[in-house]
């Protein structure tokens, strides 16, 4: 049986984005990785991270950001807040590139 990896790491980028291509295939996705700048925040003492996304995708396409943000939360739900603790989202569609 292959170990359980710790619930309280942070996820790499690369599962962020695998996770997010899975709710979003066919957008695109920037990520990164700012959990330097929460250095002894007590959200970030656990080990989880801190993170900005940028997602472009059609699934936007007439919802207001709150709706927009609620489908990318919703896809590393299982994952708050002890993986990640905070995401700073931007969510539009593609022709706002």
């Amino acid at each position: 049986m292959a170990p359980i990896a710790n619930p309280a790491i942070k996820p790499t980028l690369a599962d962020l984005r695998g996770r997010f291509e899975q709710h979003f295939p066919d957008s695109q996705i920037e990520i990164e990785d700012e959990s330097h700048l929460h250095a002894g925040h007590a959200g970030a003492e656990g080990g989880a991270g801190h993170f900005s996304v940028k997602i472009a995708s059609r699934q936007f396409a007439a919802l207001n950001t709150v709706s927009r943000h609620r489908l990318v939360y919703d896809a590393v739900r299982d994952w708050m807040p002890n993986r990640v603790h905070a995401l700073r989202i931007q969510a539009v569609e593609p022709s706002s590139l």
